[in-house]
């Protein structure tokens, strides 16, 4: 199929040849791509195929090396993301741009170049989340905020700035499946208004759905241009890793008789700041062998849940939370880690990994006191090559593609960084593994890779909570689903009796008495 369409119209967007070189990788090259006014074009690759650094150089954030960029048919030079805004190019990063201490409204004014009021602002943003169906306090001090309403804020900031390409970076990531299908509407009026949109997403389905082209990228070369709607989603993935990509495998759970690993008594944590959720009587029990998904909508206590479960923050008693039968409501993370603990934490880039470290250096910093005799010396002097043969396994067992031998974590794309966050927890072979956001902007083939190393280590005897915004993941590796809705957690559902509608309600709120009872079990 030719790439453009034969409509006799000047594209909005035309690419010729658009390269960009790190030292001696090619990360994009000699990339051609055509927008055509009114179209959704999805943009697809595995994590290192070179989207991110294609998309930066239409948004000014990188210059090509070689290449030709045309706008409404005149070539550009796109000198930085102003003059892209200026042009009509919007941009909302996988990685977010955002002042912490600055409310949602100060936010989206500091991108603004005409003079609005803080008042005025706020009110078009609340208008736009609910048209959008993305609810926001315009009010709200980013710091207290879940990546999921940080994402709604940079959406919101780019639909105010009235482009007319926008590019989304896995918008769906954290949304609701009924959320999801609210965007795909307003996506879709934009289509029919006249505007483009550049969208990247590993949800192959939502891409078939939504999308009237798509461009392939595998190692930073385009490999082929097609209509999503005439493919399948293996055939989709098939053009991205360059093989088929398989589902998980899950057997059977372990049975009913097998120890509790992670036993949570009435968890209950008082908001820690104005915008906070408030945990409410949170009771589970996990077993070894069983995984247990909780959905649920962004923001309705699922980081405050991974706080208290993973020792960030501590309870008032000890016995609130049981991590292998010891009470651990008191004991920090490295406390929890010495009891066969690990945790992966929703935002990676600098929660979950330090971005101006090495990858090396981000594995000491996790396991120094649970692999002291191996990566410390006498006087506890560090052991370099222990640390460097550790990272290099679990960058060899995870696929993690780099431009060096050991690059900082900033360096890494998205989805690369997330595979390295995740083997170096998976590597430790731990008896409890709480993951947030497990496969957030990782590609099919990787996302396959890291369900089935879950599955594959609660089978082992290990007990898994998999926190995911993703229904489509929670039925694919979980035993039961739990949804949290306003810090209240509901009684897991076996995965054979949930539904995605059934698990959307909770997820809106409905069925509020559907709560946790004392001792109620996971699996």
């Amino acid at each position: 199929m030719s790439e453009t369409r034969e409509t006799g119209a000047v594209p909005l967007l035309e690419v010729r040849g658009l390269t960009k070189i790190f030292g001696q990788l090619k990360a994009c090259d000699n990339i051609d791509l055509t927008i055509e006014k009114g179209e959704i074009h999805a943009l697809l690759g595995e994590n290192g195929a070179g989207k991110s650094t294609f998309v930066k150089m239409l948004f000014g954030s990188l210059e090509p090396a070689s290449g030709d960029i045309f706008w409404n048919g005149a070539k550009v030079a796109i000198k930085n993301p102003g003059h892209a805004r200026k042009l009509g190019i919007g941009m909302v990063f996988q990685h977010f741009s955002l002042f912490e201490a600055l409310t949602a409204a100060e936010n989206i004014l500091l991108s603004l170049d005409d003079d609005t009021s803080i008042v005025e602002i706020a009110e078009k943003a609340h208008s736009l989340s609910k048209a959008y169906g993305l609810p926001l306090d315009p009010y709200a001090l980013v710091g207290d905020l879940s990546v999921g309403e940080r994402q709604r804020i940079e959406i919101i900031r780019c639909l105010l700035q009235k482009p007319e390409l926008i590019i989304l970076d896995e918008p769906t990531s954290v949304l609701t499946p009924q959320e999801a299908d609210k965007l795909f509407e307003t996506l879709e009026r934009l289509r029919d208004e006249g505007k483009s949109i550049l969208y990247i997403s590993h949800r192959l389905e939502e891409v078939k759905r939504l999308c009237d082209r798509a461009t392939v990228l595998r190692h930073g070369k385009m490999v082929a241009h097609c209509d999503p709607r005439r493919e399948t989603a293996a055939s989709l993935a098939r053009m991205m890793v360059g093989s088929d990509v398989v589902t998980a495998e899950r057997p059977p759970a372990a049975n009913a008789d097998a120890a509790e690993l992670l036993g949570i008594c009435g968890l209950s944590r008082k908001p820690a700041g104005p915008f906070s959720i408030p945990l409410r009587n949170i009771w589970l029990s996990l077993k070894a062998g069983g995984i247990l998904g909780v959905a649920g909508v962004a923001g309705n206590g699922q980081g405050e849940f991974f706080e208290a479960v993973s020792g960030e923050v501590l309870q008032d008693s000890a016995d609130v939370i049981r991590i292998r039968g010891n009470p651990v409501g008191r004991l920090d993370i490295s406390g929890r880690r010495l009891l066969g603990a690990a945790f992966v934490p929703e935002e990676r880039l600098g929660h979950g990994a330090a971005p101006y470290m090495k990858l090396s250096d981000n594995l000491l910093l996790s396991r120094f006191r649970t692999d002291a005799k191996a990566f410390l010396g006498r006087m506890g002097i560090i052991r370099g090559d222990p640390i460097r043969a550790a990272a290099q396994r679990i960058i060899t067992e995870m696929d993690v593609r780099k431009s060096a031998e050991d690059p900082e974590a900033a360096s890494l794309s998205g989805g690369n960084l997330q595979k390295f966050i995740i083997g170096r927890e998976l590597d430790r072979k731990p008896s409890v593994l709480i993951v947030n956001q497990p496969t957030w902007g990782v590609d099919a083939g990787a996302a396959a890779r890291i369900r089935q190393a879950l599955i594959d280590l609660a089978r082992a005897g290990s007990a898994v909570l998999v926190i995911s915004q993703d229904l489509d993941e929670l039925f694919e590796v979980s035993d039961a689903i739990a949804v949290m809705h306003d810090g209240q957690l509901s009684a897991p559902i076996p995965v054979a009796e949930a539904t995605p509608e059934r698990l959307g309600l909770l997820m809106g709120g409905a069925d509020a008495g559907h709560a946790a009872s004392h001792g109620g079990e996971a699996a």
